[in-house]
């Protein structure tokens, strides 16, 4: 089974999902949706009474529901309850709440949007950037961290037709990109700009997400040309291509006396100016 694990957000809480490509469906963490019904300040707790008790009256939520790994609070992916569409309709009856409406509105909205992206993959670019606006990135800045996640899947579908497997390799190779070019691996990085478990791409700056955009176009590039056959030669790409953005970086440090690598993030930048501009109609996309 092919899945996506990612974050849904009901009147600004985070409910965990997990997106099944073959059976295309969502399933949804049962302990996010019971704390969100019930605002309990336990839900594992509240969760755990209430299949005992739907266990006792025979339902088959409580005996059918699956676990999959989640990530958890601290990082770490854990096996926790989910539950799909149709069954978290069945547990909503189970749990008296004035959120039970809105929350099946959200569960069907949620269910038409995926449906309607894998017919227009365009639509979940559109809602991606207008998630950015509302966290107050300014439109700039939204236009080129579209730019470097296209960039970025060129890499990684390069990667792909080298062999090369997703996970350690790729983190490997992108660790590598990043210390060539900047001068700091991916976690001195984080450290600097105080990050913890938050995307570094998202709190670079604009300059700092162009250099970053150029060493990873420029690895694609090089790999594309020259033909690595194992990791070790991807390594070897990879620290070319984070080379040519050190180059520039270097270059434009020089004229400006101003490092790039700093730590600042994106949306540090954007609270000093006079007005953010949080429109979503106003993106502008560039191709």
């Amino acid at each position: 089974m092919t899945k996506e694990n990612t974050i849904k957000l009901f009147d600004e809480k985070p409910v965990r999902t997990v997106w099944d490509a073959e059976y295309e469906k969502w399933y949804i963490s049962i302990i996010d949706v019971v704390g969100i019904l019930t605002d309990s300040p336990n839900p594992r707790k509240y969760w755990s009474v209430l299949k005992t008790r739907l266990k006792a009256e025979g339902s088959q939520l409580a005996t059918n529901c699956s676990q999959l790994k989640m990530q958890s609070a601290d990082g770490k992916f854990y096996k926790t309850d989910v539950a799909d569409a149709e069954q978290l309709f069945r547990l909503i009856q189970s749990i008296p709440s004035p959120k039970a409406e809105p929350f099946k509105l959200w569960l069907a909205q949620v269910g038409a949007e995926r449906l309607d992206e894998m017919q227009d993959p365009e639509l979940s670019i559109d809602r991606a950037l207008e998630q950015y606006l509302k966290l107050g990135y300014s439109e700039n800045w939204v236009n080129q961290r579209l730019k470097s996640i296209e960039i970025r899947k060129e890499l990684t579908d390069e990667w792909k037709k080298r062999g090369l497997k997703e996970g350690v390799q790729f983190a490997t190779l992108t660790d590598i990109i990043t210390k060539a070019w900047s001068d700091k691996t991916t976690k001195e990085y984080k450290v600097l700009k105080g990050l913890k478990k938050e995307n570094l791409r998202d709190n670079m700056t604009n300059t700092e997400l162009i250099l970053n955009m150029l060493a990873e176009a420029s690895t694609k590039d090089i790999s594309a040309a020259t033909n690595p056959k194992d990791f070790e030669a991807s390594i070897k790409v990879a620290k070319q291509g984070g080379n040519v953005a050190k180059v520039a970086r270097k270059e434009l440090e020089s004229k400006t006396g101003k490092n790039v690598v700093s730590s600042l993030s994106a949306k540090d930048v954007f609270k000093e100016l006079p007005e953010v501009k949080k429109n979503p109609n106003k993106i502008t996309k560039k191709n």
